[in-house]
């Protein structure tokens, strides 16, 4: 990776902001609708600290799916591994990311892999904690450490607002509490789930906890082991596999990095031993990821060499 300055980073920025037209925001989450469509911003981490930005990068946005990533390390460090995929299974789909239908056709019973959201809301039951208080809080002193932003919180008006439009995730849940993947309220699993998507974040904040991943889970400038190395590479491999809902293989091949996609328009990209790349352009594609982010990030990979394959 060796962009050279915002200004180059701005560049691209302006070239791709014109496919944001093309798609439309998020609007099945009524919060989520009043983000412009042709906002485009971008930042790029280096392990040592130093990165460069492009757009409006201190506009925040929710984490909604990317933050399946952080809660499934947060969980493997609560469980380990092998009580995780127990419950949850390793391998990609090609269905949406809210369908039920593979949770009905799989013997046994279990989600496929946790970025979908029937294994995401199961990863997130696995969070250790004597209440959701607890729970809740223990994943955002987690992203505190990861970012070294203290002042990142809960959205409180988009969790109230999925909370209210959460009936098919409440499916989700039931089916799973039936065959026994989840043994909790599935109120208060949504409840918690709902306040995980809505906690709000900027481009930068997305880049460090990417440069973080990128780097096995070590943390450079303070020395840090943030996340065990054997968890990052699980959390990164699910972002190849399974990181960009069902167009994850296309993605693989045309930009080749980690990444995690969410429908408010945030793509979370590590780069293997390189950086960390958050950007944030909430007009989706019909997959509901970033349309012009990823035509960004398409011709960065192409410019700066990103792909690992």
């Amino acid at each position: 990776m060796n962009c050279q300055s915002s200004e180059e980073l701005q560049a691209l920025v302006d070239e791709c902001r014109v496919y944001a037209k093309q798609g439309k925001v998020a609007d099945y989450i009524p919060a989520l609708k009043k983000a412009k469509q042709d906002d485009l911003s971008i930042s790029i981490f280096y392990p040592d600290g130093h990165g460069f930005s492009a757009g409006d990068c201190h506009q925040s946005m929710t984490l909604q799916s990317i933050s399946k990533v952080i809660s499934l390390a947060l969980a493997i460090m609560d469980r380990g591994a092998e009580y995780v995929f127990e419950r949850v299974g390793q391998e990609p789909t090609g269905d949406p990311f809210n369908s039920i239908v593979k949770l009905e056709t799989n013997k046994p019973s279990k989600p496929l892999n946790p970025m979908i959201n029937a294994g995401a809301l199961a990863v997130t039951h696995m969070i250790k904690g004597a209440n959701i208080e607890e729970r809740l809080l223990r994943l955002m002193t987690f992203i505190h450490g990861i970012t070294r932003n203290d002042q990142i919180k809960v959205n409180e008006e988009v969790a109230s607002s999925e909370f209210k439009t959460a009936d098919l995730n409440r499916s989700l849940c039931y089916f799973l509490k039936q065959h026994n993947v989840i043994n909790e309220d599935v109120e208060d699993l949504i409840n918690l789930y709902t306040k995980q998507c809505a906690i709000e974040v900027t481009c930068l904040d997305l880049a460090k906890i990417g440069c973080v991943l990128a780097m096995d889970g070590f943390e450079m400038s303070t020395g840090r082991q943030i996340i065990p190395k054997d968890i990052a590479r699980i959390c990164k491999t699910f972002m190849v596999t399974c990181g960009m809902y069902n167009a994850s293989g296309e993605f693989a091949i045309k930009v080749g990095i980690p990444a995690k996609s969410g429908v408010s328009g945030g793509i979370m990209g590590a780069v293997p031993g390189k950086c960390g790349i958050g950007l944030f352009g909430p007009s989706l594609d019909e997959k509901g990821n970033s349309i012009a982010g990823i035509k960004l990030l398409e011709k960065m990979s192409h410019k700066y060499s990103l792909s690992m394959f």
